[in-house]
């Protein structure tokens, strides 16, 4: 797999969510240096957990509409 990456505006959006995370439920005054760090180490450790369970989500609703496709297909079988 390869390394996931974000644009700068996305990363810039993860770290400003991480810092305001960090300040409301943690009283944490997490730095733009050590956010940054963070974010790149969430990303390398777990984001492939995320990725994974979004491929996994993704193909069970491709299996339910092949499902329902192929339920429409033989409605139209004639007797």
């Amino acid at each position: 797999m390869s390394k996931i990456e974000f644009s700068p505006q996305q990363k810039e959006q993860i770290i400003t969510k991480l810092q305001k995370f960090m300040s409301t439920e943690l009283d944490l005054e997490l730095g733009q240096f050590d956010a940054d760090f963070l974010v790149d180490f969430i990303s390398k450790e777990m984001g492939s957990l995320y990725y994974n369970q979004g491929l996994y989500d993704a193909q069970a609703v491709l299996v339910d509409r092949m499902d329902s496709l192929t339920d429409a297909i033989y409605q139209l079988e004639k007797s």
